[in-house]
């Protein structure tokens, strides 16, 4: 009976491992078998247009320049979004190879990614990222100039799921 505090211990560890954040890992994902275009303008929705225009508020607030929507970046976004919807979990994967694709594609300099999921509003995205020193991080980030955002509701569960990438051109 000894050994059940230990595995519950250890079990406990292991879900932390696999349900925090990396660091490293913190980037976006990137499809190989879809070729990025140049997309001159792209329509977003209700929810992504505030989104935009809430995260611009805040860094303006804060004597930061507003951020432009790029849709190289928003259909990047785009990509990472329906990823983990089809895997079922909010997630970094593969940040190297998208960001290496949006410096080529975007020819940005510098990329930083926010996620979130379950919110069913703009300003409960916004504010979840605010309140997370991390992500408040990237969205006040001064080098940035650029951004793009995804925010798409699985089929089965209903939730939202949204990305938002920045990148300083």
């Amino acid at each position: 009976m000894k050994t059940l505090p230990l595995k519950n211990s250890l079990l406990a560890l292991l879900c932390l491992v696999l349900f925090s954040c990396s660091q490293e890992e913190d980037g976006i994902y990137f499809d190989k078998s879809n070729q990025l275009s140049e997309i001159d303008t792209i329509e977003y929705s209700a929810i992504e247009s505030d989104i935009l225009d809430l995260v611009n508020a805040h860094r303006q607030e804060l004597g930061l320049a507003a951020l432009k929507p790029m849709s190289i970046v928003s259909v990047t976004a785009d990509e990472h979004t329906n990823y983990m919807i089809k895997v079922g979990q909010l997630n970094h994967d593969n940040f190297q190879e998208r960001s290496k694709t949006l410096m080529e594609k975007a020819h940005a300099k510098q990329v930083g990614e926010n996620v979130a999921f379950g919110f069913s509003t703009a300003e409960g995205a916004v504010n979840g990222w605010l309140n997370s020193e991390s992500h408040r991080a990237v969205i006040e980030n001064p080098n940035y100039t650029h951004f793009g955002i995804s925010t798409e509701k699985c089929k089965t569960s209903g939730r939202n799921y949204f990305t938002q990438i920045f990148i300083n051109k």
